[in-house]
């Protein structure tokens, strides 16, 4: 074996392997069985996620998870909020719009989230009730909050991003499902208000977890990836 890897138990191939089996099997799960997750398996997701890499080491992340009655009483108040038209105050700006091929990546994944479930195109009653089931987690047992030091700014909240990723991967590789929730971020006031944070705390996302319902339609599609080429630029002289 290789020396720099001598100290691994498996060979690079089975590695990578295992890291592309995870990345490729994982997807947004949208509809969740009500099957809670025992502690010990969140914690050992938390664990997992905690070896984050982040800028000098400053780990900004910050995750209150919420289950059972506190989930649930949560889960009212921020559906009430959405429902009502209320809220919309991101604590980091959200995307200003779509153009060209991400205008084009970000309709061909509503399309394909609309004709599963049988929504036809350009019916916005139906897309705005779909919109709605990020605050009821799509069923989920479990929702997390992720949140950051104000102060780190932007870069805190990429770090964040690098954490969410790596949750949802360790949570893959033990049996769940996740749904990464931008659009949790969009009440951070009331989340900010409800949890008892302090006023130097951003909310970056939210995740919903839990174990997918697999015989669900809505989790049946799959999104696509652009190409290395598409996306790297390889300059060598």
């Amino acid at each position: 074996m290789d020396a720099k890897v001598s100290n691994a138990r498996h060979s690079t191939e089975d590695r990578i392997g295992v890291l592309e089996e995870l990345l490729n099997e994982r997807y947004s799960v949208r509809a969740f069985l009500p099957k809670e997750v025992d502690r010990a398996t969140i914690e050992h997701v938390l664990t997992t996620a905690q070896r984050t890499a982040s800028w000098c080491n400053s780990q900004p992340w910050q995750v209150i998870i919420a289950s059972g009655e506190a989930k649930e009483r949560f889960r009212q108040l921020i559906y009430k909020e959405a429902s009502g038209g209320l809220g919309d105050d991101y604590d980091f700006t959200p995307p200003r719009e779509y153009v060209g091929v991400y205008l084009e990546r970000r309709r061909e994944s509503g399309f394909q989230l609309y004709n599963t479930l049988g929504i036809a195109r350009g019916d916005k009653t139906a897309y705005a009730k779909q919109a709605l089931e990020n605050y009821n987690f799509f069923g989920a047992p479990h929702v997390a909050i992720i949140h950051t030091n104000e102060p780190l700014g932007i870069y805190g909240a990429i770090d964040c991003g690098a954490y969410v990723s790596n949750f949802m991967l360790a949570a893959q590789a033990l049996g769940l499902g996740t749904i990464p929730q931008a659009a949790l971020a969009r009440h951070s006031g009331l989340i900010r208000r409800h949890f008892n944070l302090s006023d130097d705390r951003r909310v970056v996302c939210g995740i919903s977890f839990g174990y997918a319902d697999v015989e669900h339609k809505v989790n049946s599609y799959r999104t696509s990836r652009a190409s290395v080429a598409d996306t790297v630029t390889f300059v060598e002289k």
